[in-house]
């Protein structure tokens, strides 16, 4: 049996406690019943989560009420062994042929109207659930279920810090990969297979923006050749067998042609964006809202007259998923409190030019900042022109 992905970070005890937490959040939240389907959520939860394509899985956590588990027939071998047994989560079943729904329904309390799905809950199954109820409605367990994972532990801060350390040692190889001459894909590649040989049990993204590539923030990889004198953002990361996410970003500049200096609007820009990340990172602590740590780092890039060229939030939470709340963004004034987790990510992009991105996982620490990554965020030239 493949190991249980959330397992390595919680133990059963942990499990029953995270289920009974988020019944209080069913009550403060007014639904009378939480319904969670495969995925992060439910491996947080009860420590596993197997995917049932089509069929229905569902996790059932009244506000009142022990929590029940619904499962295909044909998948329930793949749950022996895991965490929910040792819970006082009672298993059911459905088999082919007989109506999903009507077996949820069953074990719903009987008076609950108001069902709140989770955010990976398929509309197919969130609305015919809907329907087998009658007078039912539907809402979002999203953020309730958000106010539980975003406050990390001891272990899954451990667990984040052993992902930010594997990546680390793939960004410190990445001289190996990237030189002139090669495509982004073939770098891409070396790097995919060098993330999973630190430590990963895959990896989940591997960005590697070459040159004007680099000025779109999601740019993946492409057959561009890269050039002497590239400046090349690669952001890069996955999950480890915990189940927890690694990601990291740093940019480089290939070697200039023989003779050739990196050019100054490089460095001035690659200055200005290191300086306003480490004004994020050394604004977080507890107490102090999450919309001012994008202030924080954006504000930096403002002064220095690039600000229409920084087009995304500062950040964004990671765990089991790695975007996950909370979000460091203008308008998210919740307060940062310790074990929060999230990504301190500021850049600048130039169209038709370069871009520039740094990245570090940081942790809320009870009096600063906790960083996950230490890679070193100085200018470094790669390759070798020949």
């Amino acid at each position: 049996m493949a190991p249980d992905p959330a397992n390595s970070a919680a133990t059963v005890p942990t499990f029953a406690d995270r289920l009974r937490r988020l019944a209080e959040q069913a009550n403060t939240s007014g639904a009378d019943v939480i319904l969670i389907a495969p995925g992060p959520d439910l491996e947080y939860f009860i420590g596993h989560s197997i995917g049932s394509h089509e069929r229905l899985t569902c996790l059932v956590v009244p506000a009142a009420g022990p929590a029940r588990l619904l499962v295909p027939t044909l998948e329930r071998p793949g749950w022996t062994g895991s965490p929910v047994e040792s819970l006082a989560v009672e298993i059911s079943t459905w088999t082919d042929g007989q109506d999903p729904y009507a077996a949820l329904a069953a074990l719903l309390p009987p008076s609950a109207k108001v069902l709140a799905v989770d955010y990976h809950m398929p509309a197919v199954h969130a609305l015919n659930a809907k329907a087998t109820v009658p007078g039912s409605e539907l809402t979002l367990a999203g953020e309730a279920i958000a106010e539980l994972r975003m406050r990390k532990g001891a272990a899954e801060v451990d667990a984040l810090a052993a992902a930010g350390a594997a990546i680390d040692r793939v960004q410190r190889r990445i001289g190996e990969w990237l030189r002139p001459g090669r495509t982004e894909n073939d770098v891409a590649a070396d790097i995919g297979a060098a993330i999973v040989a630190e430590g990963h049990a895959r990896p989940d993204f591997v960005i590697v923006g070459s040159g004007p590539n680099g000025a779109s923030p999601h740019h993946e990889a492409s057959d561009r050749v890269i050039n002497p004198g590239d400046v090349v953002v690669i952001d890069i990361g996955g999950p480890m067998p915990s189940g927890y996410f690694s990601d990291c970003t740093r940019t480089y500049v290939v070697a200039p042609a023989v003779g050739a200096e990196v050019p100054s609007r490089v460095r001035e820009v690659y200055d200005v964006v290191r300086d306003a990340q480490a004004a994020g990172v050394a604004a977080v602590r507890p107490g102090v809202s999450a919309e001012s740590i994008d202030e924080a780092a954006r504000s930096v890039i403002e002064k220095a007259g690039f600000g229409e060229y920084f087009i995304t939030r500062t950040g964004h939470g990671i765990g089991l998923e790695v975007h996950e709340h909370p979000y460091m963004v203008a308008g998210n004034s919740i307060p940062l409190e310790p074990g929060m987790a999230f990504s301190v990510e500021p850049g600048i992009y130039l169209p038709g030019e370069f871009g520039v991105r740094i990245e570090d996982i940081v942790v809320v620490g009870d009096d600063g900042p906790l960083l996950m990554n230490t890679a070193p965020t100085e200018l470094t030239v790669v390759g070798s022109a020949g």
